[in-house]
């Protein structure tokens, strides 16, 4: 009996197509399917359109319907595929990793630089990894693009037109094509810690503020007058603020005592903050903040908007931040 696979269209670049205002999603799930059906003989393919969007027109609330709508389906397939455009899709695969708790089927996100249609597209290739992975019955949320496999909450979008537009940053690619085939390294799997459940609600009210020498710490105030209720800080180097001429650490306390959260990380985008080291760092800890470590920004941004919407117990918000809930972070 064949697998039964269903694949989701966001739209984005995958299913574009020309039009007087440049390139824009055109293509249904129909027509994509036309396309992959030669990649996917041995399986069962279905399709569904849930919108025909470029991905920078994707918000928070099309996550959480995205991430409900897989709630409903999940259990009558063995894997889903979800097309989506490149420009957001880490920040969709981050929030899904968070929204869909131990998800019992594999959610693999893909997309391409080039429309399907084109010619020479990476669409195929990425599709076929894709939906075959989607097959693997390894459970969690993915994302494959350029012959690998990587954890959802792990990803950024490192080129703009080149064809390996992703990278799993400070953590191994799942899986990865080759010509022995598609090589799963099950070890580096989400482990499973609970029932399966959709947890949907998120805080829109979260801010995403990198420093810069001379950045004004009134910033923060205006953003809690604004009514935001957490912030991830981009800091230098191992995460540290400022404190002299510009009091950055201050703002920071005073802000935490205001009630705000606020996480801190690294601009760098490799190995991770740490903000015990430097006291540009240690006066933010005894300040409040909350440590990102090695989290990409997406999947920062998005684990303090899905905390935000379970609780506004800091207690509890702090205790989110200290475990890994689907290996987005590896805290020390």
């Amino acid at each position: 009996m064949k697998k039964r696979i269903l694949i989701i269209n966001t739209g984005g670049t995958l299913s574009s197509v020309n039009s007087e205002q440049g390139l824009s999603p055109g293509l249904s799930s129909r027509e994509i399917l036309e396309e992959i059906r030669m990649v996917s003989k041995s399986l069962e393919l279905e399709t569904e359109d849930f919108c025909s969007l470029d991905s920078a027109n994707i918000f928070p609330d099309d996550w959480a319907a995205l991430a409900v709508r897989i709630g409903q389906v999940c259990m009558s397939y063995e894997g889903i595929v979800i097309i989506h455009g490149t420009d957001t899709l880490a920040y969709t695969a981050s929030m899904l990793s968070f929204m869909l708790q131990n998800v019992p089927v594999p959610v693999v996100l893909t997309g391409s630089q080039l429309s399907i249609s084109h010619p020479v597209a990476d669409a195929m290739e990425n599709c076929r990894c894709a939906i075959h992975m989607a097959a693997s019955g390894c459970a969690g949320v993915f994302v494959a693009f350029n012959r690998k496999v990587m954890l959802g909450c792990r990803i950024s979008k490192v080129r703009s037109m080149s064809f390996d537009a992703f990278e799993s940053t400070n953590y191994p690619n799942v899986a990865e094509i080759s010509s022995l085939g598609l090589h799963i390294r099950k070890e580096l799997l989400p482990r499973k810690k609970g029932v399966f459940r959709v947890q949907p609600q998120y805080s829109d009210k979260v801010f995403l503020l990198k420093l810069y020498p001379g950045i004004d710490p009134a910033i923060l105030g205006t953003l809690r007058n604004q009514g935001y209720q957490g912030v991830y800080i981009e800091g230098f180097g191992l995460g540290g603020m400022p404190f002299v001429k510009h009091d950055f650490a201050s703002a920071v306390r005073e802000a935490v005592e205001e009630g705000m959260t606020v996480l801190a990380g690294s601009q760098c985008p490799y190995e991770g903050s740490n903000l015990s080291v430097y006291e540009t760092g240690l006066l933010a800890l005894k300040g409040g903040v909350l440590q990102g470590f090695d989290m990409t920004a997406e999947a920062a941004v998005t684990k303090l908007m899905w905390v935000l919407g379970q609780t506004g117990k800091p207690e509890e918000i702090r205790d989110y931040f200290q475990i890994e809930l689907v290996r987005e972070v590896q805290i020390p």
